[in-house]
């Protein structure tokens, strides 16, 4: 007999169980499969460019994040905590894959930025992540996340975002890119169908705790930009109040 739920993070790991072992993204144990996504490092997917995301060049630009510490969620090959760490930000990154933090690392030695990079799962890594951060940036974490990992997200928010520091978020759009079936039926379905699909509304309900600053379609980049932009994601950036 299995009676063993006594903290809400026993009831994360039980609904954790509930998708099917190729639909997990979120966990340690989907390293292998992002380790494959990253070992070729030829194919032509947009964001292997090492070039950081338009809204995060523009936020920077405009002085709406200020210099400071920031974590950059989800890092793969390090392009956006490369932009932070030349700008003079002090850079924490994290990822799943150690393939991709293989990579980022490489990049930043090449760049002479002093980045500390962790593998590992967000969520696990305790004191492995200790804020205060004045910036988390997330570039395509937080759509791979099953519902329940949103509760994960904002207590990780709410642990490590310093007071009057910002989020800065990318994620798939919903109507152009993304699963949009409802929450409870992707539990039914067991798999996230590569990403959950989410509107400024339900953005604006998730992180009702933050003040909006920003929510806008992410700006469609030519190849020769040297930004990365594609309009098939949201960008939003949130502030923490003081």
């Amino acid at each position: 007999m299995d009676r063993n739920i006594r903290t809400v993070d026993d009831v994360l790991r039980l609904l954790d169980g509930l998708f099917a072992p190729d639909a997990d993204r979120w966990t340690g144990g989907a390293a292998s499969w992002w380790d494959g996504f990253y070992a070729d490092r030829s194919k032509p997917v947009p964001f292997f460019a090492a070039k950081p995301d338009e809204n995060l060049a523009a936020y920077l630009d405009r002085g709406l994040i200020a210099p400071g510490r920031a974590l950059d969620l989800g890092c793969g090959p390090g392009r956006n905590a490369l932009h932070l760490a030349s700008l003079g930000l002090e850079v924490d990154a994290v990822d799943l894959s150690p393939e991709a933090v293989a990579w980022a690392e490489e990049r930043a030695r090449e760049a002479g930025a002093d980045i500390r990079f962790r593998v590992g799962d967000a969520f696990a890594l305790g004191d492995g992540l200790a804020g205060p951060y004045d910036l988390i940036h997330d570039s395509g974490c937080f759509h791979h996340l099953p519902p329940h990992r949103r509760v994960s997200y904002l207590a990780l928010v709410d642990r490590v975002l310093a007071p009057g520091g910002h989020l800065a978020l990318t994620c798939f759009a919903a109507g152009a890119m993304g699963c949009e079936l409802p929450d409870e039926e992707l539990y039914r379905q067991g798999r996230l169908h590569g990403g959950l699909a989410y509107t400024p509304e339900s953005l604006r309900r998730i992180f009702s705790g933050l003040e909006e600053v920003e929510l806008r379609r992410m700006n469609d980049e030519p190849p020769e930009s040297p930004y990365f932009g594609e309009p098939f994601l949201w960008t939003a950036l949130f502030r923490r109040p003081a």
